[in-house]
């Protein structure tokens, strides 16, 4: 009785026929069983040429980085992303530097670059 009632429980919950199908474990039934290998065989053909032809037509590393796809270093992907900012902190640090290192506005003046009209601490009226 307890086989039974397990049995029972089992079928209830089966997945039918057509979930099978979608994830291959049953074959399709339209097919007569004696050419379903074969049918089979060239669904994979067919996607194992699909394939090929997508990875040859693939662009080669050059163009992704000349299009910004792909970053320009060879680091591992694990380290790209602290590469980058190293490098923005840098890039910060070179622009501090030349921002204080920068004449100032009566140097510019005296050398004749700016005239006093254009003097950036006073706003033209």
């Amino acid at each position: 009785m307890e086989r039974r009632d397990s049995l029972e429980k089992h079928l209830q919950t089966r997945p039918d026929m057509q979930d099978l199908k979608d994830r291959h474990i049953l074959l399709n039934t339209n097919i007569a069983p004696s050419i379903q290998a074969t049918s089979l065989d060239l669904d994979r053909q067919r996607t194992t040429d699909s394939l090929k032809k997508h990875l040859e037509q693939r662009p080669v590393r050059d163009e992704l980085v000349e299009r910004n796809i792909l970053p320009p270093t060879h680091a591992a992907p694990a380290l790209q992303g602290p590469a980058r900012e190293l490098e923005k902190h840098m890039l910060a640090d070179t622009l501090d530097q030349k921002i204080q290192s920068r004449p100032n506005p009566e140097d510019l003046i005296s050398q004749g670059i700016l005239t006093e009209d254009e003097d950036p601490r006073y706003p033209a009226v």
